[in-house]
Protein backbone atom coordinates (compact mmCIF):
# COMPACT_ATOMS: atom_id res chain seq x y z
CA UNK A 1 0.00 0.00 0.00
CA UNK A 2 2.51 2.22 0.84
CA UNK A 3 4.60 1.55 -2.80
CA UNK A 4 0.83 2.54 -4.39
CA UNK A 5 0.37 5.52 -2.89
CA UNK A 6 4.14 6.70 -2.91
CA UNK A 7 4.40 9.51 -6.09
CA UNK A 8 8.33 9.26 -5.90
CA UNK A 9 11.25 6.91 -4.52
CA UNK A 10 11.95 10.06 -1.81
CA UNK A 11 8.72 10.11 -0.63
CA UNK A 12 8.23 6.36 -0.03
CA UNK A 13 11.13 6.78 1.81
CA UNK A 14 9.23 9.28 3.70
CA UNK A 15 6.42 6.99 4.40
CA UNK A 16 7.86 4.34 5.17
CA UNK A 17 9.52 5.73 7.99
CA UNK A 18 6.71 7.33 9.37
CA UNK A 19 4.68 4.10 9.69
CA UNK A 20 8.17 2.30 11.26
CA UNK A 21 8.08 5.42 13.40
CA UNK A 22 4.52 3.82 14.72
CA UNK A 23 1.73 6.35 12.65
CA UNK A 24 -1.15 4.05 11.57
CA UNK A 25 -0.79 3.97 7.71
CA UNK A 26 -3.85 5.36 7.42
CA UNK A 27 -2.27 8.56 8.54
CA UNK A 28 0.83 7.61 6.40
CA UNK A 29 -1.51 7.28 3.30
CA UNK A 30 -4.02 9.48 4.15
CA UNK A 31 -7.41 7.20 3.51
CA UNK A 32 -8.77 3.99 5.03
CA UNK A 33 -10.82 1.25 3.20
CA UNK A 34 -13.97 1.22 4.48
CA UNK A 35 -17.08 -0.63 3.08
CA UNK A 36 -15.34 -0.83 -0.48
CA UNK A 37 -14.74 3.02 -0.32
CA UNK A 38 -11.63 5.08 0.48
CA UNK A 39 -12.52 7.21 3.15
CA UNK A 40 -9.68 10.04 3.71
CA UNK A 41 -8.25 10.02 7.27
CA UNK A 42 -6.15 13.20 8.63
CA UNK A 43 -3.98 12.61 11.79
CA UNK A 44 -5.63 12.60 14.54
CA UNK A 45 -9.17 11.53 13.09
CA UNK A 46 -10.78 8.41 14.23
CA UNK A 47 -9.88 5.57 11.96
CA UNK A 48 -13.26 3.65 10.80
CA UNK A 49 -12.32 -0.05 11.80
CA UNK A 50 -13.86 -2.77 9.71
CA UNK A 51 -15.97 -3.78 12.77
CA UNK A 52 -18.07 -1.23 12.03
CA UNK A 53 -19.18 -2.40 8.62
CA UNK A 54 -21.31 -4.19 10.63
CA UNK A 55 -22.89 -1.51 11.79
CA UNK A 56 -23.25 0.24 8.63
CA UNK A 57 -25.43 -3.09 7.27
CA UNK A 58 -27.57 -3.12 10.08
CA UNK A 59 -28.64 0.55 9.56
CA UNK A 60 -28.57 0.10 5.18
CA UNK A 61 -30.91 -2.71 6.14
CA UNK A 62 -33.46 0.07 7.75
CA UNK A 63 -33.10 2.98 5.47
CA UNK A 64 -35.42 3.11 2.31
CA UNK A 65 -34.51 5.27 -0.49
CA UNK A 66 -35.03 8.75 0.06
CA UNK A 67 -34.60 8.75 4.23
CA UNK A 68 -33.05 11.44 6.26
CA UNK A 69 -30.18 9.91 7.74
CA UNK A 70 -28.07 11.33 10.88
CA UNK A 71 -24.43 10.29 11.71
CA UNK A 72 -23.40 11.49 15.21
CA UNK A 73 -19.76 11.36 16.47
CA UNK A 74 -19.16 11.12 12.30
CA UNK A 75 -15.84 11.24 12.69
CA UNK A 76 -13.89 11.02 9.04
CA UNK A 77 -17.62 10.74 8.22
CA UNK A 78 -16.80 7.01 6.68
CA UNK A 79 -20.34 5.75 8.28
CA UNK A 80 -22.89 7.76 6.89
CA UNK A 81 -20.83 7.98 3.22
CA UNK A 82 -20.80 4.42 3.29
CA UNK A 83 -24.46 4.61 3.64
CA UNK A 84 -25.09 7.10 1.02
CA UNK A 85 -22.94 5.00 -1.23
CA UNK A 86 -25.39 1.73 -0.09
CA UNK A 87 -28.85 3.44 -0.50
CA UNK A 88 -30.02 5.74 -3.34
CA UNK A 89 -30.83 9.21 -2.39
CA UNK A 90 -30.74 9.43 1.25
CA UNK A 91 -30.57 12.79 2.83
CA UNK A 92 -27.40 12.58 5.23
CA UNK A 93 -26.70 15.09 8.10
CA UNK A 94 -23.28 14.57 9.50
CA UNK A 95 -22.11 16.31 13.14
CA UNK A 96 -18.61 15.97 15.39
CA UNK A 97 -17.68 17.68 17.97
CA UNK A 98 -13.86 17.89 17.26
CA UNK A 99 -13.37 20.86 14.17
CA UNK A 100 -9.87 18.12 12.86
CA UNK A 101 -13.04 15.47 12.17
CA UNK A 102 -15.34 17.94 10.43
CA UNK A 103 -13.08 19.36 8.18
CA UNK A 104 -11.83 15.26 7.02
CA UNK A 105 -15.49 14.28 7.12
CA UNK A 106 -16.73 17.26 5.24
CA UNK A 107 -14.36 15.95 2.00
CA UNK A 108 -15.97 12.68 2.63
CA UNK A 109 -19.85 13.54 3.16
CA UNK A 110 -19.67 15.94 0.60
CA UNK A 111 -18.97 13.63 -1.91
CA UNK A 112 -22.71 11.72 -0.83
CA UNK A 113 -24.53 14.85 -1.48
CA UNK A 114 -24.50 15.23 2.69
CA UNK A 115 -23.81 18.32 5.26
CA UNK A 116 -21.59 18.33 8.32
CA UNK A 117 -22.04 19.96 11.16
CA UNK A 118 -19.52 21.21 14.00
CA UNK A 119 -21.06 20.97 17.65
CA UNK A 120 -21.87 18.89 20.30
CA UNK A 121 -24.29 15.58 19.35
CA UNK A 122 -27.69 17.43 18.28
CA UNK A 123 -27.24 21.07 19.06
CA UNK A 124 -25.50 21.76 15.87
CA UNK A 125 -28.43 20.07 13.52
CA UNK A 126 -30.74 21.75 11.94
CA UNK A 127 -33.90 22.29 13.79
CA UNK A 128 -36.17 21.37 10.98
CA UNK A 129 -34.76 18.16 11.65
CA UNK A 130 -36.72 17.17 14.56
CA UNK A 131 -39.08 14.48 14.49
CA UNK A 132 -38.09 13.35 11.05
CA UNK A 133 -35.39 11.74 10.90
CA UNK A 134 -35.62 8.18 10.10
CA UNK A 135 -32.39 6.48 11.16
CA UNK A 136 -29.64 7.79 13.17
CA UNK A 137 -26.76 6.09 13.52
CA UNK A 138 -23.82 7.03 15.96
CA UNK A 139 -20.11 5.40 16.21
CA UNK A 140 -19.92 7.14 19.87
CA UNK A 141 -16.82 6.07 22.19
CA UNK A 142 -17.80 3.61 24.23
CA UNK A 143 -13.88 2.41 25.70
CA UNK A 144 -13.96 2.86 29.42
CA UNK A 145 -11.78 5.41 30.30
CA UNK A 146 -8.92 3.22 32.69
CA UNK A 147 -9.19 0.67 29.54
CA UNK A 148 -7.77 3.69 26.80
CA UNK A 149 -4.29 2.77 28.28
CA UNK A 150 -4.83 -0.99 26.96
CA UNK A 151 -5.51 -0.21 23.78
CA UNK A 152 -3.13 -0.46 20.82
CA UNK A 153 -0.58 2.07 20.60
CA UNK A 154 -2.02 3.62 16.33
CA UNK A 155 -4.98 3.94 18.68
CA UNK A 156 -3.84 5.22 21.99
CA UNK A 157 -1.20 7.44 20.74
CA UNK A 158 -2.45 9.32 17.66
CA UNK A 159 -6.26 9.36 17.65
CA UNK A 160 -8.22 11.76 19.84
CA UNK A 161 -8.61 10.86 23.03
CA UNK A 162 -12.43 12.51 22.83
CA UNK A 163 -13.15 9.82 20.04
CA UNK A 164 -11.86 7.05 22.52
CA UNK A 165 -13.64 7.49 25.68
CA UNK A 166 -16.82 6.78 26.78
CA UNK A 167 -16.37 7.70 30.37
CA UNK A 168 -16.09 5.45 33.80
CA UNK A 169 -18.13 2.89 31.82
CA UNK A 170 -17.73 3.88 28.26
CA UNK A 171 -21.54 4.77 27.94
CA UNK A 172 -21.71 7.89 28.45
CA UNK A 173 -21.89 9.13 25.12
CA UNK A 174 -24.34 6.25 24.05
CA UNK A 175 -27.00 7.66 27.06
CA UNK A 176 -26.62 11.59 25.87
CA UNK A 177 -27.43 10.33 22.29
CA UNK A 178 -30.27 7.93 23.20
CA UNK A 179 -31.99 10.59 25.97
CA UNK A 180 -32.42 12.93 23.08
CA UNK A 181 -32.90 10.63 20.53
CA UNK A 182 -36.72 10.17 20.61
CA UNK A 183 -37.22 14.17 19.95
CA UNK A 184 -35.47 13.77 16.50
CA UNK A 185 -36.58 9.92 15.78
CA UNK A 186 -39.85 10.14 13.75
CA UNK A 187 -42.21 7.55 14.76
CA UNK A 188 -40.50 4.13 13.75
CA UNK A 189 -37.38 5.51 13.34
CA UNK A 190 -34.33 3.79 14.59
CA UNK A 191 -31.22 4.78 16.17
CA UNK A 192 -28.22 2.23 16.13
CA UNK A 193 -25.01 2.20 17.96
CA UNK A 194 -22.34 -0.11 18.00
CA UNK A 195 -21.23 -1.51 21.57
CA UNK A 196 -19.41 -4.11 23.12
CA UNK A 197 -20.35 -7.60 23.48
CA UNK A 198 -19.67 -6.86 27.39
CA UNK A 199 -21.63 -3.69 27.45
CA UNK A 200 -24.49 -4.82 25.02
CA UNK A 201 -27.57 -5.21 27.74
CA UNK A 202 -26.36 -2.02 29.35
CA UNK A 203 -26.89 -0.26 26.18
CA UNK A 204 -30.32 -1.95 25.74
CA UNK A 205 -31.40 -0.57 29.47
CA UNK A 206 -30.28 3.01 28.26
CA UNK A 207 -32.37 2.58 25.28
CA UNK A 208 -35.24 1.19 26.98
CA UNK A 209 -34.93 4.22 29.70
CA UNK A 210 -34.99 6.15 26.64
CA UNK A 211 -38.44 5.37 25.68
CA UNK A 212 -36.43 2.93 22.45
CA UNK A 213 -37.51 -0.41 21.89
CA UNK A 214 -33.90 -1.91 21.58
CA UNK A 215 -32.85 -5.01 20.15
CA UNK A 216 -29.05 -6.28 19.96
CA UNK A 217 -27.46 -7.56 16.10
CA UNK A 218 -24.21 -9.44 16.44
CA UNK A 219 -21.36 -10.34 14.01
CA UNK A 220 -18.84 -12.92 15.64
CA UNK A 221 -16.83 -13.10 12.35
CA UNK A 222 -15.73 -9.25 12.75
CA UNK A 223 -16.69 -8.72 16.77
CA UNK A 224 -19.11 -6.63 15.92
CA UNK A 225 -21.96 -5.84 18.33
CA UNK A 226 -25.33 -2.92 17.23
CA UNK A 227 -27.65 -2.11 19.52
CA UNK A 228 -30.83 -0.66 17.82
CA UNK A 229 -33.72 0.96 19.54
CA UNK A 230 -36.64 1.72 17.62
CA UNK A 231 -39.07 4.46 18.79
CA UNK A 232 -42.88 3.26 19.28
CA UNK A 233 -45.40 4.48 17.15
CA UNK A 234 -48.66 5.61 18.91
CA UNK A 235 -52.06 5.69 17.62
CA UNK A 236 -51.92 9.59 17.36
CA UNK A 237 -48.80 9.09 15.44
CA UNK A 238 -50.11 6.96 12.70
CA UNK A 239 -53.71 8.61 12.37
CA UNK A 240 -55.62 6.10 14.06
Amino acid sequence: MLVAAARTPTELTVMVDRRAAGLPLEYVIGWAEFCGLQVAVDIGVFVPRHRTEFLVRQAAALTLSGAIVVDLCCGSGAVGAALAAAVERIELYAADIDPVAVRCARRNVAVAGGQVFEGDLYEPLPASLRGRVDVLVANAPYVPTKAIELLPPEARIHEARMALDGGADGLDMQRRVAVAASLWLVPGGHLLVETSERQASQTVEIFSCSGLIPRVARFDDLDATVVIGTKPVLHSDSGE
